[in-house]
């Protein structure tokens, strides 16, 4: 009796299904001049967002959107601009609703990172620089943080 029951029920099931790029740019307008500037670390902007999107019933849209605009230090002369919209699809089935938006925040960006890592690296190599790498990014802290501001937030308003 207990087999039956064990089988009736689905095991949930997560994978990656596809990795592509949605947009990407690199924008160097002062080469060739700006590679004879000065040999210190350059000055970094960078915004990383993350988005998602359903697809259909058993399918998310994983986004990770980089921004990256490097300046030298002296001058402020424009080194190189990137902007990366990399995405993934991920197949989720028979998983509990309330671990879905751990799973979109967390384990997805986690497993998309790396790829568009990479992207990023190889495209400050192609534009005549040294690779540009994007440092590792705790998903699970972020997503922590952003719960306990949720949190606070709602307590806040509740007092009032």
């Amino acid at each position: 009796m207990a087999n039956n029951e064990n089988a009736d029920i689905e095991s949930p099931i997560f994978s990656l299904q596809r990795v592509y790029v949605k947009d990407i740019s690199f924008e160097n307008p002062n080469a060739p001049e700006v590679f004879e500037a000065s040999g210190k670390a350059p000055k970094i902007e960078m915004n990383l967002g993350l988005s998602n999107r359903q697809v259909n019933d058993e399918h998310w849209e994983v986004s990770l959107k980089v921004a990256a605009t490097t300046r030298d230090q002296e001058g402020g002369d424009l080194l190189f601009e990137i902007e990366v919209e990399h995405a993934a699809v991920f197949f989720m089935k028979n998983i509990p609703a309330e671990h879905i938006p751990s799973l979109l925040a967390v384990d997805c960006p986690t497993i998309l990172f790396p790829y568009t890592r990479q992207i990023v690296s190889q495209l400050t190599v192609d534009g005549g620089f040294m690779p540009f790498m994007l440092e590792p990014v705790n998903f699970r802290g972020i997503y922590e943080n952003q719960l306990q501001q949720q949190t606070a937030e709602q307590e806040g308003a509740t007092v009032q």
